[in-house]
């Protein structure tokens, strides 16, 4: 349980940071797109491994992975901006063709659909010390880019046509946030499951806006949130035989129900506070209007 633990709190703090833009983009189904593509990169390294005979066979699925999600994330930003491809139409591609290339892909490599199960749904059996190496880098990288350019990715995901009239790299800035995307997916695979890693960078945002407000307070809740959901999820089921990844996710949703039920709570409880220190701010304003009437 060492490996998985650690790579699950990794995944706890990279997958919301990556999140928060993706939903302030409205691009919140990006993640699904490209968990579907590195189901391709799966069976390019797993086909790779059985022409070079590697043990074991799937040594160069995580690898494989990583270039492929990558590669999806750069080409779907230059097909969506100079093909003028819609968001949707681009994502749907990536749906299918990831999707339909892992599966005819992992045929030629000798293997069956049931080898693609552990990338699909996330597997405690299968973590490797290769594996974390890979997932601290990896997470260094997102956390490094997520939060030190955050001022800069969160203008480009509120307002592209601001951030071009302000001089920014716009369509760097997207490609970085569809690449740092893809480095998650390949992150979260192996515990949360190629399917189901969007729901971890979106559900604990979503839970996280309904409690908070602000860029980065919803960032940090998000992240937390996800770290408690992830290693949660991953205690469960080393009593219980579960699939890691689907509990984890349906304890995100659990929060994020959660933080439907006490959001008029927390609403009625901010309009006390504004009233509290806002009642005495007004009257200057009411006299003033007054004050201009009568000039």
């Amino acid at each position: 349980m060492r490996y998985p633990l650690i790579i699950a709190v990794l995944i706890g703090l990279t997958a919301p940071i990556v999140g928060t833009y993706l939903v302030q983009k409205r691009l919140s189904l990006l993640g699904d797109g490209l968990g579907h593509v590195a189901l391709t990169g799966v069976a390019v390294g797993w086909l790779v491994g059985a022409w070079i005979s590697a043990s074991p066979q799937d040594l160069l699925a995580i690898p494989g992975a990583l270039v492929a999600s990558v590669v999806g994330a750069v080409v779907i930003e230059i097909v969506r901006e100079v093909g003028h491809t819609s968001r949707d139409v681009a994502l749907a591609i990536l749906f299918y063709g990831g999707i339909a290339g892992g599966v005819v892909i992992i045929q030629l490599a000798g293997g069956g659909s049931q080898s693609l199960m552990g990338y699909l749904f996330g597997s405690l059996a299968t973590v490797t010390s290769t594996d974390l190496v890979i997932a601290v880098v990896l997470a260094v990288i997102v956390m490094v880019v997520g939060i030190g350019l955050s001022r800069v990715l969160y203008t480009v995901t509120g307002d592209e046509e601001f951030a071009r009239a302000s001089g920014l790299p716009v369509r760097a800035m997207n490609i970085l946030i569809a690449v740092i995307a893809a480095l998650t997916v390949t992150l979260a695979m192996r515990i949360v499951g190629a399917l189901m890693v969007s729901a971890l960078m979106i559900v604990p945002v979503a839970a996280a806006q309904s409690v908070v407000v602000g860029f980065t307070r919803t960032m940090r809740t998000a992240m937390a949130i996800a770290v408690v959901c992830s290693l949660g999820g991953l205690v469960l089921t080393a009593y219980v035989d579960l699939p890691p990844g689907g509990v984890i996710v349906l304890l995100t949703i659990a929060f994020y129900v959660l933080g439907l039920v006490i959001r008029p709570v927390v609403q009625r409880l901010r309009g006390r506070g504004a009233a509290g220190t806002g009642g005495g701010a007004q009257e200057p304003d009411r006299h003033l209007s007054t004050h201009h009437r009568h000039l």
